[in-house]
C-alpha cells in the first residue's frame, strides 16, 4: 500500500499533455497543487500531412493500391513518453521531487516506463494506468487517493 506523502509529485499524462502536481499535504487527504502544465500542439494527423497516400503498382496485374502514410499525430504521442522522460530526468536532477507517482494511459505509461531514466525510475513510488489529464484536480485527489491505498 503506498500512500502519497507530503511534498510527491503525481505526473498526469496522455500523450499530448501533462501535469506536474504536487501534494501540500498527505495521503490521507491529498491536496495537490500544479507545479506546470504541458501542451503538446498535436494536430490530426489529416492536418499534419502534406499530401495524400501514395501510389504502388501491382506486379503481378495492373491493380494499384495505396500504402500508408505516416501518422505523425500517433508519431508526435509516441515522442512525448520520451520527451516527458527527458524532462522528468532533469527535473530530477536538480532535485525538484523525490517521490513520484505516475499517473498515464496505459499505453504512456508503458512507452514513459521504457524511456525513463533510472535516476528517476527509483523514485517511481506508485503508477495508476488511467487517463485522467481533462479532470479537475479534485477527481484526480480521489482517484489517487484509492488507487493507491488499493
Amino acid at each position: 500500500m503506498t500512500l502519497l506523502r507530503n511534498d510527491d509529485w503525481v505526473v498526469v499524462a496522455d500523450g499530448e499533455k501533462v501535469l506536474f502536481l504536487r501534494n501540500l499535504t498527505d495521503g490521507e487527504d491529498p491536496n495537490l497543487e500544479v507545479v506546470r502544465k504541458d501542451e503538446q500542439d498535436n494536430p490530426k494527423d489529416i492536418d499534419q500531412s502534406a499530401n495524400r497516400p501514395g501510389r504502388v503498382n501491382q506486379s503481378t496485374n495492373q491493380s494499384r493500391s495505396s500504402y500508408e502514410d505516416t501518422d505523425w499525430h500517433e508519431l508526435a504521442k509516441d515522442r512525448f513518453a520520451a520527451d516527458l522522460a527527458d524532462r522528468l530526468y532533469e527535473m530530477g536532477r536538480k532535485g525538484r521531487f523525490k517521490r513520484l507517482v505516475l499517473v498515464a494511459a496505459p499505453k504512456i505509461l508503458g512507452e514513459l516506463r521504457d524511456q525513463m531514466h533510472q535516476e528517476v525510475s527509483g523514485k517511481v513510488v506508485g503508477e495508476i494506468p488511467k487517463t485522467l489529464t481533462n479532470h479537475p484536480l479534485n477527481e484526480i485527489e480521489d482517484i489517487v487517493k484509492s488507487d493507491l491505498a488499493s
